[in-house]
This record gives C-alpha cells, sequence and structure tokens, in this order.
C-alpha cells in the first residue's frame, strides 16, 4: 500500500482487521482498514470537537 499523502510504500507485518486504524511511518497520515483481505485502506475519519458543548 502506498500512503495517498507522501507517496511512502507502507508494509504491515501483522494481520489487521477491519476497523482498525494505521498510520504512515513516515508522515503519520492515519487510515482505517475497510476490509482484510485484499487489505484496503481508506483515510481515517477525523475525530470532530465537541468542544465542550
Amino acid at each position: 500500500m502506498q500512503c495517498d499523502k507522501c507517496g511512502f510504500e507502507m508494509k504491515f507485518t501483522t494481520d489487521l482487521e477491519t476497523g482498525e486504524l494505521v498510520s504512515c511511518y513516515d508522515c503519520g497520515q492515519e487510515y482505517e482498514v475497510t476490509k482484510e483481505k485484499p487489505l484496503a485502506l481508506d483515510l481515517a475519519p477525523m475525530e470532530e470537537c465537541d468542544w465542550g458543548q
């Protein structure tokens, strides 16, 4: 898998599960595992801040 942000070639040595979050080793971009086999990643959803409301 190649990072969309920096182009770094990401390789994972462990099995990943759907819904798990992983980060690019080079730039830190977060991805969510959307499919296990074959592995598919999508940009991780942004956390929404409630600003104390």
